[in-house]
């Protein structure tokens, strides 16, 4: 089952997946990240349930730029350790382009950290996914 998260206590329970890719943020940095990128982002949290648990989540926006024109941003895509390989983070991705789709989006667009090579051959192999750009950031 594929639910997106809302209220406080699923935001939470999601948590326990989320730190696994954002280790960075303790649960009332992240509460506050992901209510304040919904009001100013149209950000979407969604998690996949296997046997009543969280085993993975998926964080997205829908944007319009100049480069991608109607696009889907994926900021967030992570399966639990244990539960990695058993086609969840291929669900919820799957999940996402239809979601665009049914809502006539274009692209589907995501940046992952240069060392995560194999969620690069998951993207590129699995997803069919292409390289095309470098992300580049500068701490302030």
């Amino acid at each position: 089952m594929i639910k997106e998260m809302k209220s406080t206590e699923e935001l939470k329970e999601a948590f326990v997946v989320m730190r696994e890719l954002r280790p960075n943020l303790d649960e009332e940095t992240y509460l506050e990240y992901v209510n304040e990128a919904r009001e100013k982002g149209s950000y979407h949290l969604y998690a996949l349930y296997e046997e009543g648990e969280i085993v993975a989540v998926i964080g997205f926006s829908p944007m319009i730029t100049l480069y991608y024109g109607r696009s889907i941003w994926v900021y967030d895509l992570v399966t639990r350790k244990e539960d990695r390989s058993k086609g969840y983070g291929k669900a919820l991705l799957s999940f996402v382009e239809q979601w665009a789709v049914d809502d006539n989006y274009t692209t589907i667009a995501l940046s992952s950290g240069m060392q995560r090579y194999d969620a690069h051959r998951f993207y590129e192999e699995k997803m069919s996914y292409n390289k095309v750009s470098y992300v580049f950031k500068k701490e302030l």
